[in-house]
């Protein structure tokens, strides 16, 4: 299974977070959206998408209703199949990269680490996964450092 990128992160590193994803769904090739914004940019599309006013980290908005546990197929998805490159959609994903650099300051490790980490918590929340319960935050925890040890950006990174 692949996943492919359209996104202003360096694509070397898209290209190991594709194979570092591998794994995480069943069925068709993904794509997806990774863009990095501005703080006063995310502020206002946290503002409008969620009535939030306030800069955040990372927003993720899923293509398709929750599709964890379930294969990903086009013909299930016509809405969210490309034709053209043979994938379905799986979403967007909009980083802040000042929250990014405050947060890698703040948690002890690398600007790249943190901000693979935010692309990777953005894309499980497009492919389903969430922490609102104890349970589903400790699956999500256990996918992201699967991934994040795939990309050899454990929390020592």
């Amino acid at each position: 299974m692949n996943i492919l990128f359209d996104s202003d992160l360096p694509p070397e590193g898209l290209a190991r977070l594709a194979a570092a994803m591998d794994g995480l769904w069943e069925g068709d090739d993904l794509s997806a959206e990774i863009w990095t914004v501005s703080a006063e940019e995310i502020r206002a599309l946290n503002a409008r998408e969620r009535g939030i006013d306030r800069v955040t980290d990372v927003l993720s908005f899923p293509a398709m209703d929750p599709v964890r546990g379930r294969p990903i197929l086009a013909n299930e998805h016509v809405d969210c199949a490309d034709r053209e490159n043979g994938t379905v959609f799986l979403g967007s994903v909009v980083i802040c990269e000042q929250r990014a650099r405050e947060q890698a300051e703040e948690y002890g490790h690398s600007y790249e680490r943190e901000l693979w980490y935010l692309a990777v918590h953005g894309l499980l929340h497009c492919l389903g996964y969430d922490h609102e319960t104890r349970e589903e935050q400790r699956e999500m925890r256990a996918a992201e450092e699967r991934v994040m040890t795939r990309l050899r950006l454990g929390r020592e990174a």
